[in-house]
C-alpha cells in the first residue's frame, strides 16, 4: 500500500514538472516569435537628444527601485533565515522562541503594509516608489514628477501611510527621487 501511494506521488510530480516544462517551453517560444519581428524592422532616430534624455532618467530611476526592492528582500530574506534558525533550534529557550516568531510576525506584517503603500502610491498617479517600514518610523522614496513633489503630494503619501500604519505623520519620511 506504502509503495503504491510513493509511486502515485513521485508520478504525479513528474507530471507536474513536465507540464510546466512544456508551459515554460511555449511561452518563452512565443516571445522569441514576437520579438524578431520587433528587431528586424526597427528604426531609430539617430542625434535625438531631447526623448533620450528623458528615457534614459526614466530608467535610471526604476533602475534605483528595481535595486531597493531587491536589497530590501535580500535583506529580509537573511534576517528571516536568522530568525528561522532560531525559532527551530531545539537548544533554545521559550523567551528566545517567542522572540523569534514575533519577529517574524512583524516582519510579516511589515512585507505586506510596505506592498499595500506602494500599490497605493502608485495608483494616485505616481511613477513608482518604495516602501521601508520600522517599528516607529517610515521612509517612502517616490519619483518625482517633473515639477518635484509638492505639498499636496506629499500629504497624500502621508495620508496612505498614516491609514496604513499606526506612526504619526512625524515619524513618516518622504523622499523625492531625482532621475
Amino acid at each position: 500500500m506504502k509503495l503504491w501511494k510513493r509511486n502515485a506521488v513521485v508520478t504525479a510530480v513528474v507530471l507536474f514538472v513536465l507540464v510546466a516544462v512544456y508551459l515554460n517551453w511555449s511561452y518563452n517560444r512565443n516571445q522569441e516569435n514576437t520579438s524578431v519581428g520587433k528587431t528586424l524592422g526597427e528604426a531609430t532616430l539617430v542625434g535625438s537628444s531631447s526623448g533620450d534624455s528623458t528615457q534614459a532618467g526614466d530608467s535610471v530611476t526604476t533602475g534605483y527601485f528595481s535595486a531597493a526592492r531587491l536589497n530590501r528582500q535580500q535583506a529580509r530574506d537573511s534576517a528571516l533565515s536568522l530568525y528561522q534558525q532560531a525559532a527551530e533550534d531545539t537548544k533554545a529557550t521559550q523567551s528566545t522562541l517567542d522572540a523569534a516568531n514575533t519577529s517574524i510576525q512583524a516582519m510579516a506584517k511589515n512585507t505586506l503594509a510596505e506592498a499595500e503603500i506602494e500599490n497605493l502610491i502608485t495608483a494616485k498617479g505616481y511613477t513608482d516608489c518604495v516602501a521601508f517600514l520600522g517599528e516607529d518610523s517610515a521612509s517612502i522614496v517616490v519619483s518625482a514628477k517633473e515639477g518635484g513633489l509638492t505639498e499636496a503630494d506629499t500629504a497624500k503619501i502621508t495620508e496612505i501611510v498614516l491609514e496604513q500604519t499606526k506612526l504619526a505623520a512625524n515619524q513618516i519620511k518622504i523622499i523625492e527621487a531625482k532621475p
